[in-house]
Protein backbone atom coordinates (compact mmCIF):
# COMPACT_ATOMS: atom_id res chain seq x y z
CA UNK A 1 0.00 0.00 0.00
CA UNK A 2 1.69 3.34 -1.23
CA UNK A 3 1.68 6.23 1.37
CA UNK A 4 -1.63 8.61 -0.45
CA UNK A 5 -3.87 4.69 0.32
CA UNK A 6 -2.46 4.52 3.95
CA UNK A 7 -3.13 8.36 4.40
CA UNK A 8 -6.54 7.92 2.85
CA UNK A 9 -7.19 4.77 5.13
CA UNK A 10 -6.36 6.54 8.32
CA UNK A 11 -8.29 9.49 7.42
CA UNK A 12 -11.23 7.09 7.26
CA UNK A 13 -10.62 5.26 10.03
CA UNK A 14 -10.40 9.04 12.02
CA UNK A 15 -13.68 10.13 10.64
CA UNK A 16 -15.20 6.89 11.40
CA UNK A 17 -14.09 6.86 14.97
CA UNK A 18 -15.27 10.43 15.53
CA UNK A 19 -18.63 9.66 13.96
CA UNK A 20 -18.93 6.28 16.97
CA UNK A 21 -18.08 8.35 19.76
CA UNK A 22 -20.21 11.62 18.95
CA UNK A 23 -23.09 8.63 18.28
CA UNK A 24 -22.19 7.24 21.59
CA UNK A 25 -22.31 10.49 23.00
CA UNK A 26 -25.71 11.64 21.60
CA UNK A 27 -26.90 7.77 23.23
CA UNK A 28 -25.59 8.86 26.79
CA UNK A 29 -27.19 12.29 27.11
CA UNK A 30 -29.85 12.32 28.98
CA UNK A 31 -33.61 12.21 27.71
CA UNK A 32 -35.19 15.86 28.91
CA UNK A 33 -37.89 15.45 31.26
CA UNK A 34 -41.55 14.59 30.65
CA UNK A 35 -43.90 17.53 30.82
CA UNK A 36 -46.66 16.46 33.07
CA UNK A 37 -50.00 16.72 31.71
CA UNK A 38 -50.81 19.52 34.00
CA UNK A 39 -48.26 21.86 33.03
CA UNK A 40 -48.66 20.51 29.32
CA UNK A 41 -52.12 22.38 29.47
CA UNK A 42 -50.79 25.36 30.92
CA UNK A 43 -48.01 25.95 27.90
CA UNK A 44 -50.71 25.17 25.55
CA UNK A 45 -52.78 27.87 26.69
CA UNK A 46 -49.42 30.21 27.48
CA UNK A 47 -48.79 29.74 23.93
CA UNK A 48 -52.45 30.26 22.49
CA UNK A 49 -53.13 33.60 24.34
CA UNK A 50 -52.62 36.47 22.02
CA UNK A 51 -50.05 39.00 23.70
CA UNK A 52 -47.91 41.73 22.84
CA UNK A 53 -46.74 40.09 19.45
CA UNK A 54 -50.29 40.89 18.19
CA UNK A 55 -50.82 43.66 19.73
CA UNK A 56 -47.78 45.61 17.56
CA UNK A 57 -50.41 44.72 14.52
CA UNK A 58 -53.34 46.47 15.79
CA UNK A 59 -52.15 49.49 13.61
CA UNK A 60 -53.27 47.44 11.23
CA UNK A 61 -56.86 47.22 11.45
CA UNK A 62 -58.67 49.07 9.15
CA UNK A 63 -59.99 50.11 6.02
CA UNK A 64 -57.02 51.21 3.21
CA UNK A 65 -56.59 52.44 -0.15
CA UNK A 66 -53.07 51.37 -1.81
CA UNK A 67 -50.73 52.74 -4.69
CA UNK A 68 -48.94 49.99 -5.89
CA UNK A 69 -46.07 49.76 -7.93
CA UNK A 70 -44.32 46.96 -9.75
CA UNK A 71 -41.18 45.86 -11.39
CA UNK A 72 -41.09 43.52 -13.85
CA UNK A 73 -37.97 44.03 -15.02
CA UNK A 74 -35.04 45.67 -12.82
CA UNK A 75 -34.64 48.38 -15.05
CA UNK A 76 -37.71 48.84 -16.38
CA UNK A 77 -40.14 51.53 -15.49
CA UNK A 78 -43.21 49.70 -12.98
CA UNK A 79 -46.70 49.07 -13.49
CA UNK A 80 -48.70 51.44 -11.31
CA UNK A 81 -52.10 50.72 -9.93
CA UNK A 82 -54.54 51.25 -7.34
CA UNK A 83 -56.99 48.98 -4.83
CA UNK A 84 -58.19 48.66 -1.56
CA UNK A 85 -57.02 46.67 1.41
CA UNK A 86 -59.66 45.72 4.65
CA UNK A 87 -57.89 44.42 7.33
CA UNK A 88 -59.13 42.83 10.74
CA UNK A 89 -58.58 40.13 13.69
CA UNK A 90 -60.04 36.86 13.00
CA UNK A 91 -59.56 33.73 15.68
CA UNK A 92 -59.93 35.68 18.85
CA UNK A 93 -57.16 37.82 17.87
CA UNK A 94 -54.41 35.13 16.61
CA UNK A 95 -54.33 36.10 13.25
CA UNK A 96 -54.69 39.96 11.18
CA UNK A 97 -56.86 38.57 7.62
CA UNK A 98 -56.05 41.10 4.96
CA UNK A 99 -58.55 41.50 2.04
CA UNK A 100 -57.33 42.85 -0.86
CA UNK A 101 -58.80 44.09 -4.16
CA UNK A 102 -57.30 45.92 -7.40
CA UNK A 103 -55.94 45.02 -10.95
CA UNK A 104 -53.05 44.01 -12.41
CA UNK A 105 -51.89 43.69 -15.73
CA UNK A 106 -55.15 45.21 -16.86
CA UNK A 107 -56.86 42.57 -14.99
CA UNK A 108 -58.61 42.30 -11.98
CA UNK A 109 -56.66 40.87 -8.95
CA UNK A 110 -57.72 39.76 -5.46
CA UNK A 111 -55.82 38.50 -2.25
CA UNK A 112 -56.18 37.14 0.88
CA UNK A 113 -53.42 37.08 3.59
CA UNK A 114 -53.28 36.02 7.52
CA UNK A 115 -50.49 37.69 9.64
CA UNK A 116 -49.73 36.19 13.01
CA UNK A 117 -47.33 35.94 16.28
CA UNK A 118 -45.97 32.29 16.93
CA UNK A 119 -45.84 32.64 20.62
CA UNK A 120 -43.64 29.46 20.15
CA UNK A 121 -41.39 30.31 17.76
CA UNK A 122 -40.98 34.45 18.64
CA UNK A 123 -41.74 34.94 14.87
CA UNK A 124 -44.15 36.75 12.68
CA UNK A 125 -45.92 34.22 10.79
CA UNK A 126 -47.52 35.04 7.13
CA UNK A 127 -49.02 33.02 4.23
CA UNK A 128 -50.33 35.14 0.91
CA UNK A 129 -52.73 33.37 -1.41
CA UNK A 130 -54.21 35.37 -4.58
CA UNK A 131 -56.43 35.00 -7.79
CA UNK A 132 -53.28 35.07 -9.95
CA UNK A 133 -51.70 31.63 -8.74
CA UNK A 134 -52.61 28.50 -6.90
CA UNK A 135 -49.78 28.46 -4.59
CA UNK A 136 -49.18 29.98 -1.07
CA UNK A 137 -46.33 32.09 -0.12
CA UNK A 138 -45.40 31.43 3.10
CA UNK A 139 -42.94 34.17 5.50
CA UNK A 140 -41.12 34.49 8.51
CA UNK A 141 -39.62 37.60 9.97
CA UNK A 142 -39.22 40.29 13.01
CA UNK A 143 -39.52 43.61 13.72
CA UNK A 144 -36.50 45.48 14.11
CA UNK A 145 -35.36 47.34 17.72
CA UNK A 146 -37.34 50.36 16.86
CA UNK A 147 -40.32 48.04 16.35
CA UNK A 148 -41.51 50.36 12.96
CA UNK A 149 -40.51 47.69 10.03
CA UNK A 150 -40.82 44.05 10.39
CA UNK A 151 -38.33 42.15 7.87
CA UNK A 152 -39.45 38.61 6.82
CA UNK A 153 -37.72 36.17 3.89
CA UNK A 154 -39.94 33.44 2.48
CA UNK A 155 -39.10 30.72 -0.41
CA UNK A 156 -41.17 31.12 -3.82
CA UNK A 157 -41.46 28.54 -6.70
CA UNK A 158 -40.06 30.74 -9.91
CA UNK A 159 -41.88 29.10 -13.05
CA UNK A 160 -39.48 31.26 -14.65
CA UNK A 161 -36.62 28.85 -14.10
CA UNK A 162 -37.75 26.30 -12.62
CA UNK A 163 -36.02 27.03 -9.11
CA UNK A 164 -37.19 27.89 -5.43
CA UNK A 165 -36.22 31.36 -5.17
CA UNK A 166 -35.77 33.41 -1.87
CA UNK A 167 -37.63 36.61 -1.52
CA UNK A 168 -37.48 39.47 1.89
CA UNK A 169 -40.00 41.71 2.59
CA UNK A 170 -40.52 44.71 4.83
CA UNK A 171 -43.29 46.45 6.20
CA UNK A 172 -42.80 49.82 7.50
CA UNK A 173 -45.00 51.29 10.30
CA UNK A 174 -44.86 55.37 8.58
CA UNK A 175 -47.74 56.35 10.99
CA UNK A 176 -51.15 55.68 12.23
CA UNK A 177 -52.38 56.26 8.92
CA UNK A 178 -49.48 54.96 6.50
CA UNK A 179 -47.96 51.98 5.87
CA UNK A 180 -45.06 51.08 3.52
CA UNK A 181 -44.85 47.68 1.98
CA UNK A 182 -41.95 46.94 -0.15
CA UNK A 183 -40.60 43.27 -1.88
CA UNK A 184 -37.36 42.00 -3.24
CA UNK A 185 -36.39 39.20 -5.37
CA UNK A 186 -33.66 37.61 -7.71
CA UNK A 187 -33.54 39.25 -10.93
CA UNK A 188 -32.60 36.29 -14.02
CA UNK A 189 -29.36 37.37 -12.84
CA UNK A 190 -29.95 36.25 -9.60
CA UNK A 191 -29.05 39.50 -7.78
CA UNK A 192 -31.56 40.81 -5.45
CA UNK A 193 -33.93 43.89 -7.26
CA UNK A 194 -36.94 45.62 -5.67
CA UNK A 195 -39.96 44.07 -7.46
CA UNK A 196 -43.31 45.70 -5.68
CA UNK A 197 -44.00 48.25 -3.31
CA UNK A 198 -47.27 49.08 -1.70
CA UNK A 199 -48.15 51.73 -0.16
CA UNK A 200 -51.11 52.08 1.96
CA UNK A 201 -53.11 55.22 3.06
CA UNK A 202 -55.87 55.15 5.99
CA UNK A 203 -59.28 55.62 5.06
CA UNK A 204 -61.06 58.51 6.39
Amino acid sequence: MNRNNRRAVATAAILLLCGILVTAQEKSKPAPPKMDQQAAMEMMQKLATPGAGHKKLDVLIGSWTTKNSMWMEPDKAPEVTEGTSEHRWTLGGRFLEQRYEGKFMGMPFSGIGYTGYDNYKKKYVSVWMDSFGTSMMNMTGSFDKSGKVLTSTGRIDDFTTGKVATVRETMTLVGNDEVLFEMWSPSPEGKEYKMMEIRYTRKK
